[in-house]
C-alpha cells in the first residue's frame, strides 16, 4: 500500500529549525524520507545536526535578510535540484503591554515572523512556479506556522498577535494566486507547545489558568504538533489549500 504521508524524494525547507517545533519538523520530515534543509540564525544548535547525512543541509542566517534568503534558496536548488515544500516557522517574542511596547519590540517581531515569512514564501514560490511551468514538478506546499494568538489576540503580545494574524492573510492570498499551479498554502495554528518560547506562560504564574482553558488539559509536545505539518506537506493533503488548521488541544475553538 502506498504511504501518502511519505515525503520520499521531496526537498523541504524549514526556517527556525535549531530547536523546538522547527527541529521536530526537520526530524519527522527526515523520517518520512525528505531532503531536509534547516535554517536558523543560531548556529550552535544547528551544528548538532548530523553533517554527514547527504539528505540534510543546514544554513545560518536571518530569515528577514533578503540576500541571505535568495542565496540560500539558490544553494538548495543547486544541491538537490528542486524544492517541494517550505515551512515558515522562524519566530521570536518581545512581550510588552500595548501602551508600553517600543517600536523596536514591535518591528523586530514583525520582521522575523511576517517579513521573514514573506521573503521565504516569495523566494521559494518563484522556484516552485518555475518548476511547475517547466514541467519539472507537479506543485508544492507552503506551511505557515501561525498561532491561536493570531485568531484570538494575546495580552502583552500585540506584535506577535499581529504578525501571526498577518500570516493567515498571507496564506489565503498565496493560496488564491498559486493553487492553480498546484502550489498549496496552508497555516497551522498552535496553542501552547512545550518549547523554550513558551516557558514563561507555562510557568507557575500562568500555568493553572491557561491549562484550565485547554479541554485536553495539557501542553502539546513538539513531536505531536508537527505531524499535521508534515501531513500538509505530503500528497495526503493534495486538495487542501488556503486553510488554517488548529492544533491546540481545544484551546481555541471556532466554526
Amino acid at each position: 500500500m502506498r504511504n501518502l504521508m511519505s515525503l520520499e524524494g521531496k526537498t523541504i525547507i524549514v526556517t527556525g529549525a535549531a530547536q523546538g517545533i522547527g527541529r521536530a519538523t526537520i526530524n519527522l520530515a527526515r523520517e518520512l524520507g525528505a531532503n531536509a534543509i534547516a535554517i536558523d540564525l543560531n548556529g550552535e544548535p544547528l551544528a548538532s545536526y548530523d553533517a554527514s547525512d547527504p539528505k540534510l543541509m543546514t544554513m545560518i542566517g536571518s530569515v528577514s535578510d533578503e540576500s541571505f534568503t535568495t542565496d540560500a534558496v539558490d544553494k538548495v536548488v543547486e544541491r538537490f535540484g528542486s524544492i517541494h515544500g517550505l515551512v515558515n516557522n522562524a519566530g521570536i517574542t518581545r512581550p510588552a503591554m500595548a501602551e508600553k511596547m517600543t517600536l523596536s519590540q514591535w518591528s523586530s517581531v514583525l520582521d522575523v515572523h511576517l517579513t521573514g515569512a514573506f521573503l521565504w514564501t516569495q523566494a521559494v514560490g518563484r522556484i516552485l512556479l518555475r518548476q511547475v511551468k517547466g514541467g519539472e514538478v507537479n506543485g508544492g506546499a507552503i506551511i505557515n506556522i501561525s498561532s491561536d494568538a493570531g485568531r484570538a489576540g494575546a495580552v502583552g503580545q500585540i506584535n506577535y498577535a499581529a504578525a501571526k494574524s498577518g500570516l493567515l492573510g498571507m496564506t489565503m492570498t498565496t493560496a488564491k494566486e498559486w493553487s492553480k499551479f498546484g502550489i498549496r498554502t496552508n497555516s497551522v495554528c498552535f496553542g501552547v507547545v512545550e518549547t523554550p518560547m513558551t516557558e514563561t506562560i507555562r510557568g507557575e504564574k500562568f500555568r493553572d489558568g491557561i491549562l484550565a482553558r485547554i479541554p485536553m488539559g495539557r501542553w502539546a509536545l513538539p513531536e505531536e504538533v508537527v505531524q499535521p505539518v508534515c501531513f500538509l506537506l505530503s500528497d495526503a493533503a493534495s486538495y487542501i489549500t488556503g486553510q488554517h488548521l488548529a492544533v491546540n488541544g481545544g484551546f481555541h475553538i471556532s466554526v
